[in-house]
This record gives structure tokens, C-alpha cells and sequence, in this order.
């Protein structure tokens, strides 16, 4: 970031040599570590600890509360640090915390500067009037309060799986300098249709209807200048504040994939001010009469997971990680190996740069509001966080949907998402969890969790649970026509497009003990606590990919995404209800049986034997068996597809077959094999070859005798 930004003032200082010699914006970060004090509300006297920021304050040392802490008291924590500032003439100095929890209040110089409500989204403070002359050490205190000190009717992040609710600065904080005319906030709108970029920028100025500005396009991995000159159009005045609104042509531009993540830099100046920012020419939509995703205007699957980082501030392995650029780098090349190709941060937002790793590496996000079946808010001030939220990201192309709440069914979030929907000129989609779609090109959420049947007290049918579930093609249920206010009921499904972005119910720990979900699963079907740990880690990653073929192959949904890729492991009391599927978290090293088994089921080229769902078949009998060859990609697949049966890990037969799968369609293939003459327990496969990896697809065959 600090290339780009030097390149960019280097761009201003041709436009504006004299101002780019004596006077620039400036960033400071006030990153690093604070000293860190708790106190009952009032401001502390004494500071005994220190802590980073950003963070949680769970990392302060000497800790400040014991481990098993669980933060519902009505403690305030308060952080302190000094920060200079050679020159401080300027006329807009301002602080920017990104994101704070629970309730923020800050003080310059023993001043009160102000405080912020909401958890989630940035808080800015002018500071100039606090600050000491120049070169003098200025002190800055910030306090985030505990849950309980959030105010009444201000979404918390509720959530009935998180136990501790840590608070913490847990994003960056940081001091801009510079004059006005001063740009507030630049919204960058491709259109890639026309090969123009439309740019809305928001001015503070003394005099808004005669502000003057200049831009310059550079590629972001070239730094190849593609466009440069002075804005013509004159500014319209809301608010006032001037508004420039102009377009910048783009024609011939790299569109932004997730295979090709191709990103441009905008630096606007003012002839005082300047400020960046990066963008994708991408559009995302949804279409409402083929139930698909598309990108850049071509179908395209939504293939991924979910992060619940804020159940990840509380796994006891989390330590500085999410703060940490190169893991999370990592992290996302973990999920793009798996061949996922887009996350939902589910009720949970993370640091600000999880957002620009996404852009550089290509992965699109579902970026949900952390609201969570709480009835008690209000579309106001809902609203009013939702426009801080919108204002942070619109700019990403790796952000393609809006959520604006998970399984909750309350009318408030919806209405509020109505209220600033517009604002978002590049018109993303929203999600609208269990409640009414808010358009006919918006996709509902479904969660189909086809094996919750046996943990909430169903017994095995006779028929075998394989068959129960896998026998027949389902509507992904658990949404919002199931469970909405006007649809309750009733039978009437919505029609909008689906996306699957949670399905399972077989979650296991880290250490492949049950959670509290899924004990009586485990049991029910597979007598859970006679297994071994290695025993039920392979139950689950099996399961796991049948689910993921199953849903792909029958393409009733625009995605799927599997829950989850980052959250949380509590196998001890208090016993946790989900986790994720590491086994090493600082290293990034996932289970292995998931890795094997379940990487394969999201190939962009996949793979799902069907109607091998029998809890038996009589020896030497006849199978038909359908292979579907599942095509995400827009080019034709070709090639042999193997069958084989093996027992004990030896090829009992072989059976293979060619397969044409055109782009974005399933193909197929009928297998008429003969059943092994002698009874036990056997294996099939299905396999391809895509991109120079096997892709499989595995069935159990229980061969035995009347």
C-alpha cells in the first residue's frame, strides 16, 4: 500500500507541483501498541497495562481480566497513546477509528471529542480544536465500553453462540491532514457495458459550488497511467457539500474476475487535497428468470464458505491473527485452493484490510450485517449504520452482495436497507435473510439442513437416512418463503433466485468430538460414541462433499456455500455448537479427510454419483448408475468418465464412459455395472481430470445377502 500511495502523490505532484511541494494530504496511523486501563465508566488514573491496537482486549499484558472472562459486566476499557505532529496547519484533522466495540468514546487531550454508538462501522473526529501547538506530544484516549454499555435499540451482534462478546478497537486508527477543499468520499460506479467508469465524489469545501478537480487512472500492478485530466463538469451542491459527478472513459479495460483480479487506482485532486482509491471494472447481478449469478454479464456459480470472525475473536487459538496481512493472505488462498470462489462474512464484519486482500487475490464476499434475530431494532438506525457501511465499501469489487441480516424474519432491517438501497449506484444486491426478498432479482437465503431431522429427535427410516435425503430432488428449503411473515404456511415459494449459504448440520470440533448440534446425529445414525475421532472426521467429510455434489448437481441454487471456513472450536464447557475444519490454525493446515474429499465436491468441474442411496444390494445384481458431470465453466467439457468398485482398496471393476458437459450445464452419464457376486462393503468412485487434478466422487455399496 505504501508503493501505491507514494506513485499516487508523485501522479498530484505533476498536476499541482507548487501544492505537492509545501502541502499534501497526510495519513498517520496511530497503529501499534497503547497503554490500556478498566474502569467501572469513569476515566482511569492509572494505566498498569499495554495492548495493540487494533485488537481485543483479551491481548492486553498484564491481562486485565482473567481467562475465562466473559465480558457482561458494566466494565469500560480505556486506551492511551501519545502522537506528534510536526505541522498542524491544516484545515481538516481528523481521526478515523474503522471499527470499535461496544459504544466508543474519545478524549484529546483531556478534551471530549466525541463517541460512537455503533460497533461495526467507522466513527470520524475533527480534532483540530484539541491539539497542541506544533511538535508538541498530543495524548489520545479512547474507551469502549462491554456489551452492556451499548445503548438500547444499536445492533450488538447478537448471536446465541458466542459466549464472551470481547470488546476492542479492532480495527485501525488513524489521523488524516489536509485542506479544503477536502474529499470526503469518492464512489466509483463501472460500467462496463459502455467501458466507462462513473465517479461520484464528495467535497467539503468554504465555497461548494466552485470546487475544481483532477484525476489520473493508473493500472494498480503496472502503475501504467491509463487516463489523466481536469474534471469540465461543474458541481452540484447537497448538503453542503459540492458533488462532482463524471464519468472517465475505460474502454479497453481488464475486467475484474475472481480468476483475474484486475485492479485500477483513481487519485482525485482537488489542487489541496488528494485521496486514492482502488476499483475493479466488474458488474454482478442476479437473474431473475434463469435463477443464476451473473458476472460481467456471463453465468457464473457461486462456490464458497462463511467467516464468522467475531466467533473466531473467541477461539482460544485466535491470538493477533486477524490483524496479521499474511495470514490472512493465506487464509483466502486456503479458500480459493478448496475452489471457492466467494465467502459470506457471516454476522460479523473483520479489519478493513480483509476486504483489499479479497480485491488483490480475487474473491468475492457476501457481506453480511451483523444482525441476528434481534426484533427489537428499528429501521432508523439501522439505516444509519448501513450508510456507514455502504460509504466503506462500495468501492470493492470483491464485495457483490449486501446481506443485511441472517435467519431473521423481522421486518425493521429490510425497510432500512429499502431506505439507502439507492445510494449504492452500482446497485449490488441484497439479501434479505428469512424475511421478504426486498426485489425479484435479489436471492433468498436457504439453509437447507437436510440432517437437523435427526438431531432434533427423527430415527433412521427404514429406508436408510441416504435414501431419505439423497433419494429425490428438493427445493433448498429453511428460507424466506418457509419462514417470512407472508409466506409462513402458505405453500407460496418465492421465486427469486436461491443461494445455499449454510447446509450441513454434521459439524464436528477441531479434535472430532461432536458439538452440541450434531450429538444426537452421530448417534442416531452412526452410534457417534463408539467412533473414534479419525472415525467421525471421515463420516464428515464424506457426508459433507455428498451434501455439496448433491446441491450442485441439481442446480436449484445460484451458490453454494458451505458453513464454515473460519469460526470457532469449543469442544469443553461450554461445548460449542459449530467450528470449522482446522487443524492448525496459525498454519492455515486443514483436516485432512476435508481436504481430501470435499475439496474435489467443489471443483468448478464436479462430479455426483446418484441413486446409490440403498442401505444394501443383493450380490451379482444389475445397478444403473447416473453420473452427473457438473460444468460451472463457459467451455465445453470432454472427456472419459472412470467408474470403479474397489473393497479393501483393490479395483474390483472398471467401467468408463465419454462424457460432453457444455458450459454451465450437467451432463449425464449412465453406468449399467454389475454388483460384486460376493457380499460386503464396497467403494465406488466416480473420476475426472480437470486443470491436472483428479476429481472423485465416492459412494458406499453395501453388497449383502438375503
Amino acid at each position: 500500500m505504501k508503493h501505491y500511495f507514494l506513485t499516487a502523490l508523485l501522479a498530484v505532484s505533476v498536476i499541482f507541483p507548487s501544492y505537492a511541494q509545501t502541502h499534501r494530504r497526510q495519513v498517520v496511523s496511530l497503529n501499534g501498541e497503547w497503554e490500556i486501563a478498566k474502569t467501572g465508566g469513569e476515566l482511569p488514573d492509572v494505566f498498569t497495562s499495554t495492548a495493540s491496537v487494533p485488537g481485543v482486549v483479551d491481548l492486553a499484558t498484564p491481562a486485565l481480566d482473567p481467562p475465562d472472562a466473559l465480558y457482561r459486566d458494566s466494565s469500560w476499557y480505556w486506551h492511551k497513546r501519545t502522537f506528534n505532529l510536526p505541522e498542524t496547519d491544516f484545515d481538516v484533522i481528523r481521526l478515523k477509528v474503522y471499527k470499535a466495540k461496544y459504544h466508543t468514546k474519545v478524549y484529546v487531550n483531556g478534551q471530549f471529542a466525541g463517541e460512537n454508538e455503533y460497533c461495526f462501522t467507522p466513527s470520524y473526529y475533527d480534532i483540530k480544536p484539541f491539539l497542541l501547538p506544533d511538535g508538541q506530544p498530543n495524548e489520545i484516549l479512547i474507551g469502549v465500553g462491554s456489551k452492556t454499555q451499548q445503548p438500547e435499540g444499536i445492533p450488538n451482534g447478537r448471536d446465541s453462540e458466542k459466549i464472551k462478546f470481547i470488546p476492542g478497537i479492532y480495527d485501525n486508527v488513524e489521523i488524516t491532514l489536509s485542506n479544503r477543499p477536502f474529499i470526503n468520499n469518492i464512489q466509483c460506479v463501472p460500467d462496463i457495458r459502455n467501458e466507462r467508469l462513473r465517479v461520484v465524489a464528495e467535497i467539503e469545501a468554504d465555497a461548494p459550488d466552485n470546487v475544481r478537480l483532477s484525476y489520473s487512472v493508473s493500472e494498480c500492478s503496472s502503475r501504467r497511467e491509463v487516463s489523466a485530466q481536469s474534471v469540465s463538469s461543474r458541481p452540484r451542491v447537497e448538503n453542503g457539500l459540492a458533488v462532482l459527478d463524471f464519468e472517465i472513459d475505460m474502454k479497453g479495460a481488464t475486467l475484474w474476475t475472481p480468476e483475474t483480479p484486475f485492479l485500477y487506482e483513481l487519485t482525485l485532486s482537488t489542487g489541496v487535497d488528494n485521496k486514492q482509491v482502488r476499483f475493479g471494472m466488474r458488474s454482478f447481478r442476479f437473474d431473475a428468470e434463469r435463477k443464476i449469478a451473473l458476472l460481467n454479464e456471463e453465468p457464473y456459480y457461486l462456490r464458497g464458505t462463511n467467516v464468522c470472525i467475531f466467533r473466531f475473536f473467541e477461539d482460544p487459538d485466535r491470538g493477533t491473527l486477524p490483524w496479521d496481512t499474511q495470514w490472512t493472505v493465506e487464509l483466502h488462498k486456503k479458500f480459493k485452493d478448496m475452489h471457492w470462489n466467494i465467502a459470506r462474512y457471516c454476522i460479523g464484519f473483520p479489519p478493513e484490510q480483509w476486504y483489499d486482500v479479497c480485491d488483490s487475490l480475487g474473491f468475492m464476499i457476501q457481506d453480511e450485517y451483523p444482525i441476528w434475530g434481534d426484533d427489537n431494532l428499528k429501521a432508523p438506525r439501522i439505516a444509519e449504520e448501513y450508510r456507514r457501511w455502504m460509504r466503506e465499501r462500495w468501492n470493492h469489487p470483491s464485495v457483490v452482495i449486501w446481506d443485511a441480516q441472517n435467519e431473521t424474519v423481522a421486518p425493521e432491517p429490510g425497510l432500512a436497507a429499502r431506505e439507502v438501497r439507492e445510494l449504492d449506484l452500482s446497485d449490488r444486491p441484497w439479501e434479505n435473510g428469512w424475511a421478504e426478498p426486498l426485489s425479484a432479482t435479489d436471492p433468498v437465503e436457504a439453509h437447507p439442513y437436510l440432517f437437523l431431522r435427526y438431531q432434533i429427535g427423527n430415527s433412521e427410516p427404514e429406508e436408510g437416512y441416504r435414501k431419505e435425503l439423497f433419494g429425490q430432488v428438493r427445493r433448498p428449503d429453511n428460507d424466506a418463503s418457509d419462514r417470512s411473515a407472508s409466506t409462513k404456511g402458505t405453500g407460496v415459494v418465492f421465486p427469486n433466485p436461491a443461494v445455499i449459504n449454510e447446509y450441513g448440520w454434521i459439524w464436528l470440533n477441531r479434535n472430532g468430538t461432536t458439538t452440541t448440534l450434531t450429538d444426537r446425529v452421530y448417534e442416531t445414525l452412526w452410534g457417534g460414541s463408539k467412533l473414534t475421532s479419525e472415525e467421525r472426521l471421515h463420516l464428515y467429510a464424506r457426508h459433507l462433499a455428498m451434501l455439496t455434489e448433491y446441491w450442485r448437481a441439481h442446480r436449484r441454487a445460484a451458490g453454494v456455500l458451505h458453513f464454515c471456513g473460519l469460526g470457532y472450536s469449543r469442544p469443553d464447557a461450554p461445548r460449542g455448537q459449530t467450528s470449522d475444519h482446522w487443524i492448525d490454525i496459525r498454519n492455515l493446515t486443514f483436516e485432512p479427510e476435508f481436504y481430501r474429499y470435499v475439496k474435489p465436491s467443489f471443483s468448478p468441474v464436479g462430479l455426483m454419483i446418484d441413486n446409490v442411496w440403498e442401505k444394501s444390494y443383493p450380490p451379482a445384481g444389475k445397478l444403473t448408475v447416473p453420473v452427473h458431470v457438473i460444468n460451472d465453466l463457459k467451455t465445453t467439457f470432454e472427456q472419459d468418465v472412470a467408474l470403479t468398485v474397489l473393497k479393501d482398496g483393490k479395483v474390483i471393476a472398471t467401467y468408463k464412459q465419454p462424457v460432453s458437459a457444455k458450459g454451465y450445464e450437467v451432463s449425464i452419464v449412465n453406468f449399467e455395472i454389475t454388483l460384486p457376486a460376493e457380499a460386503g462393503d464396497y467403494l465406488m468412485k466416480a473420476d475426472i481430470t480437470v486443470g491436472g487434478e483428479q476429481v472423485s466422487s465416492w459412494r458406499d455399496l453395501p453388497v449383502k445377502s438375503e
